[in-house]
Parts: structure tokens; C-alpha cells; sequence
């Protein structure tokens, strides 16, 4: 990729696609304003419509963790949705909107080649396995991604990964859009979905994070959150975090950080394996 601006990666949730709410064409107009100032790559999902598909073929639905368990019928109704359904039907609404919109999946000339995703631990301790969930892998820019990039175009990528044998993948698209942004260098990862934000212990919105009080902070990775000592007395000051996928959630928070500007990074040591940035505000309230 040579394109000098610096590149954005949107991942949008799939409850943003649904076309019931009927809020596609102004979601497609906010995004052609955002693709308008810059390279953007966009990784979505479709997990409403999914089930759907899945229970119109009548296949149950089956989920640890927020992950869905994937056999070859689920496969099926999942490729038909993201590679079919909601990938067009967003390609679509972007292009009326005047964008270069180009429709993909990670099998799509090895864009996202994937391997079968390891047992994933789950909140209650359980070994689980996924089945037909992949994990991608590779660390450089894809070449086709990097190609359109280059030339003008907004790839939009349904998450899928493909196996080196062939063999297609359920790729999380939270997993997906953190991996290629690590792999094509962007400048910023932006998540559009649902989730108001951080979510405390009862699922109300935390309205502010004040890292300038907080100063020790303690990674619980049997409870899922994230406890915030007082500096001066080594209290509980406060708590964030629950066990989830969704953004502010967190599956066995580990290694956590603090860069010069204040900001938090939050890892996780649970399958997917994503690291978190909380941003301070300042004059928050303690």
C-alpha cells in the first residue's frame, strides 16, 4: 500500500445494517463523509440477519461468550447473509452516496487468510470449541485491500476468513477489524455499533473516565473488569467492565498500559486476544 494519508478501519456492528430500522441511508451518507477525508477500509458483520437466516432454516442458535458456535449448516446461512445480503446491500447504499465502494470477503483473493480459531475459554471456565470459527492471520498489508486503497476505493469486507485448504471461516468481526488494522498500519480503528460505551456492572453507560485520580488500576480476569484503587489509600474508587465482545466489555483482562497522554490499553488473554483504548476526560467528575 502506498497511499500517503493515513487510513481509517470502521467496523460496524451488524444490528447497524438491519434494513428494518431503515436508518441505512443516513448510516451510508456519515460514512461517505468519513471515506471523503481519507483512505477508509470497513469490516462489518451481520449477526441479527444471521439469526434470522439460521432460524428461517430452522437451525438453533448456539453462542458462548458472545461467540457463535459454527458448524458447516450455520456456515452456510452465514456466508449466504454477510457475502451475500448485507455486504451488497451496504456496497449499494455507499455507491449511491458517490463512494467507490467495492464488496468483499476476507476469502476474496486471500484477504484475510484464517485458521481454525483455538478452543476459546468461557466466563464459566469451560473448554469450548468453536468449530468453523477462524482466527486470521499474516502481518502486511493485504495486496488486494492495499491495491484498492490505493487507486480510490473503499474495500468493504464481510467477516469471513479463509483456510489455506480452502475451507471458509466465521471470523468475530471485532477480531477481524482489530487484525487489519494492525496489518495495514491505519491510523485509527473506529467501532460503530449499539453499545453506548463503557458499561458498568449493572449495563449503564459510564459517562467519563478520569485516569488522573485513579493511578493503580488491577486487571481481574476471573470477574471480567477492570477495579480502579485510589492512590493514596488503596480503596476501591470504582469498577468497569463485564464479561462480553462488545465495546468496554472483556473477556480475562490481563496486561494493561498507560501511554503519556493518559490513555488506558486494556488486553485480554481470551480467545480474539483484543487490546481496548480508554481515553481520560478531562475535568471529569471522581
Amino acid at each position: 500500500m502506498t497511499c500517503s494519508a493515513p487510513l481509517t478501519v470502521l467496523k460496524l456492528g451488524g444490528e447497524l445494517l438491519d434494513p428494518e430500522g431503515g436508518g441505512l441511508p443516513t448510516l451510508a451518507a456519515a460514512i461517505a463523509a468519513l471515506a471523503r477525508t481519507g483512505p477508509l477500509l470497513i469490516v462489518h458483520g451481520g449477526g441479527r440477519e444471521i439469526d434470522v437466516e439460521c432460524a428461517r432454516r430452522g437451525l438453533a442458535k448456539r453462542a458462548v461468550d458472545g461467540l457463535r458456535l459454527t458448524d458447516e449448516a450455520i456456515l452456510d446461512a452465514v456466508v449466504a447473509v454477510l457475502a451475500g445480503t448485507v455486504n451488497t446491500r451496504l456496497v449499494a447504499a455507499l455507491v449511491a452516496q458517490g463512494i467507490g465502494a467495492v464488496g468483499l470477503t476476507g476469502a476474496d483473493a486471500g484477504c484475510v487468510p484464517a485458521v481454525k480459531a483455538p478452543p476459546h475459554r468461557a466466563v464459566d471456565g469451560r473448554l469450548v470449541d468453536l468449530g468453523l470459527v477462524g482466527h486470521p492471520v499474516g502481518t502486511t498489508t493485504p495486496r488486494l485491500i492495499g491495491d484498492l486503497l490505493d487507486r480510490g476505493y473503499v474495500p468493504v469486507i464481510a467477516c469471513l476468513g479463509g483456510g489455506a485448504d480452502g475451507q471458509i471461516y466465521n471470523v468475530n468481526a471485532d477480531t477481524l477489524a482489530s487484525h487489519l488494522a494492525r496489518a495495514c498500519g491505519a491510523a485509527r480503528l473506529l467501532v460503530a455499533g449499539s453499545v453506548g460505551g463503557v458499561l458498568d456492572r449493572d449495563g449503564d453507560v459510564i459517562a467519563s473516565l478520569d485516569l488522573e485520580a485513579l493511578e493503580t488500576m488491577v486487571a481481574d480476569g476471573t470477574n471480567h473488569k477492570v477495579w480502579i484503587m485510589r492512590r493514596s489509600d488503596l480503596e476501591v474508587a470504582g469498577e468497569f467492565g463485564r464479561g462480553g465482545r462488545q465495546v468496554g466489555q472483556m473477556l480475562r483482562p490481563h496486561g494493561m498500559s498507560i501511554d503519556s497522554k493518559g490513555n488506558l490499553y486494556v488486553g485480554e488473554a481470551s480467545t480474539g486476544r483484543r487490546v481496548q483504548r480508554f481515553t481520560p476526560q478531562a475535568g471529569a467528575s471522581r
